[in-house]
């Protein structure tokens, strides 16, 4: 190696360790990124709006009593020790059954959930990219349009804040697939909160951040498992919509 590769190399280095690509624009990791960042790039602000989450959390579904049975179930296995799981704890022991039990796969429609996924943002000022934990999207060998993310699954809120993680990967999302509004989640622990995120313009957006949901009890937890059921039969809805579109 040319000592003016090696140069060349170190200042590589050196920008990737300030966290900017080759043209020096500043890269943000999803797993990191803080609200005084998101606030610096971009025009974000949050909503109370009592009733934005009606239509979401005021459907129709019923559940069973098989479903019920595996819900209080579910709770009495891991309640004693919810606020104890580490990430990975949380993810084998509580969520991987519940999202198993409600099947976000469909061979039918085309989409399934996807975990680790990467995705990248890029504008000329800043650059979102990084893996989202959970993801709901069109595809089932690849993610090609996403519509519903969970985010961080933690045993309690430290200080890598879950709530500006999951706006990045909503407005990552938005943009890329041109869309004014997209719904997601985050966890802390037991506790759940829905997010809906909305564009208003250019590099401009508004959030709204339901109630908390505490899934160690049964009627939050009941709560949690209509609002995902509802989101799946949104999204065959909208495929369906889209093929329809597709083959006028």
């Amino acid at each position: 190696m040319s000592e003016l590769e090696r140069i060349e190399q170190l200042e590589k280095e050196i920008r990737e360790l300030k966290g900017l690509n080759d043209n020096g624009i500043p890269i943000y990791s999803f797993s990191n990124i803080k609200f005084s960042d998101l606030e610096n790039l971009v025009d974000i602000q949050i909503r109370i709006d009592l009733n934005k989450f009606d239509e979401f959390f005021n459907n129709n579904i019923t559940l069973d009593d098989e479903v019920d049975f595996f819900l209080k179930n579910l709770i009495q296995k891991t309640k004693p020790l919810m606020k104890y799981y580490k990430e990975e704890d949380l993810k084998i022991h509580f969520l991987s059954p519940l999202f198993h039990k409600i099947n976000f796969t469909s061979y039918e429609n085309n989409f399934r959930d996807f975990y680790d996924e990467k995705m990248t943002y890029k504008t000329d000022r800043f650059i979102f990219n990084g893996e989202t934990d959970f993801v709901i999207a069109k595809g089932l060998f690849k993610s090609e349009k996403p519509y519903f993310f969970i985010q961080e699954f933690k045993q309690g809120k430290t200080r890598r804040d879950p709530e500006p993680q999951l706006l990045a990967e909503l407005i990552s999302a938005i943009e890329l697939n041109n869309e004014i509004s997209i719904r997601g989640a985050y966890i802390v622990g037991a506790i759940w909160n829905f997010v809906i995120l909305e564009k208003l313009a250019k590099d401009k957006y508004q959030y709204f951040v339901s109630e908390n949901f505490d899934s160690t009890k049964i009627e939050d937890l009941k709560g949690i498992y209509r609002n995902l059921i509802f989101i799946k039969e949104e999204i065959i809805e909208i495929i369906k919509a889209e093929n329809e579109l597709i083959n006028q």
